[in-house]
């Protein structure tokens, strides 16, 4: 492919090192029965990936400058199956982390979810309605650090009970890590997600809303959830969930925060118009400094 003009949304020289190193190895362990090499570029897959999550476009509205849908596709799904977008996106995290003068992992989560409408066409099986928040699609379902780095993800039903989601999500994040020791979730996660959490070692406390609030008051700690569904948001493609396996949308979040942090990580401007999108970085926010 010949030279274009770059998107906001391309990764930069200093950001493409950042996984190069990943899908260069990932590329070595998957050589072609022809042995060929590909007619696109891995950087140009990447790019083609982070430009439809930000601009949130279908497969076969990609622009004619990048790579067709059908290569995007396949990459999309094969580092979706075998986990390799996660893997970027968690080597990010703990650069990221240590940058930031933390350990690679945490020790103390914030798990919430968020319910979104689903897209028409989407499979009836992997969607519901949130009884509660009266939301029919799917439910996201977040567990972040103390700096709103997202530590892992579920997607499922909106029709399923949160207390689900935190199930499934604590049995993901001690599947990768044994440091976390403590995770906070509000008052919609009930007393199974507590005594599960308990098993697995890891106390779960349920942040109960004061009683005289009238209106919004952010938690200490709990508020930065909010900081980075408020992120996600800037990427079009998970303002409604447009995809037809769970496991997609799942990986589009992980999409999403790569693109966050390959940022952070290296200093970057926000792109033309984004000074409405600015990403609070956690700093100097209370209940934030000394956390793990």
């Amino acid at each position: 492919m010949g030279m274009r003009n770059p998107y906001s949304s391309d990764v930069s020289d200093e950001q493409w090192v950042l996984a190069e190193p990943v899908i260069t190895a990932w590329k070595a362990a998957h050589p072609s029965v022809s042995g060929h090499q590909g007619r696109y570029p891995m950087r140009e897959i990447v790019n083609a990936i982070l430009y439809q999550n930000r601009s949130g476009c279908q497969w076969g509205l990609l622009p004619h400058d990048l790579p067709p849908a059908g290569a995007v596709k396949y990459y999309f799904y094969k580092w979706r199956d075998d986990r390799t977008d996660q893997t970027i996106h968690d080597l990010l995290r703990w650069q990221l982390r240590e940058k930031n003068r933390r350990l690679a992992d945490p020790s103390l989560i914030v798990m919430d979810t968020q319910s979104v409408r689903a897209a028409v066409g989407v499979p009836a099986d992997t969607t519901g309605k949130d009884a509660s928040k009266r939301v029919p699609g799917r439910k996201r379902c977040l567990a972040v650090d103390v700096s709103g780095l997202v530590v892992e993800a579920v997607v499922l039903p909106a029709s399923a009970h949160d207390n689900a989601a935190g199930i499934a999500l604590l049995d993901r994040v001690t599947a990768q890590m044994d440091t976390v020791k403590k995770a906070l979730v509000d008052q919609r996660f009930k007393k199974s997600v507590v005594d599960h959490g308990k098993n697995l070692g890891i106390d779960v406390e349920i942040v109960e809303r004061n009683p005289a609030d009238v209106c919004f008051v952010p938690q200490a700690k709990r508020w930065i959830m909010e900081q980075t569904n408020g992120i996600l948001m800037f990427y079009r493609r998970l303002v409604r969930d447009y995809e037809h396996r769970l496991a997609s949308s799942r990986s589009r979040v992980f999409w999403a925060m790569t693109s966050v942090m390959a940022r952070r990580l290296t200093d970057a401007t926000l792109p033309p118009g984004g000074s409405c999108e600015r990403e609070p970085t956690g700093q100097g926010r209370p209940g934030v400094r000394g956390e793990a």
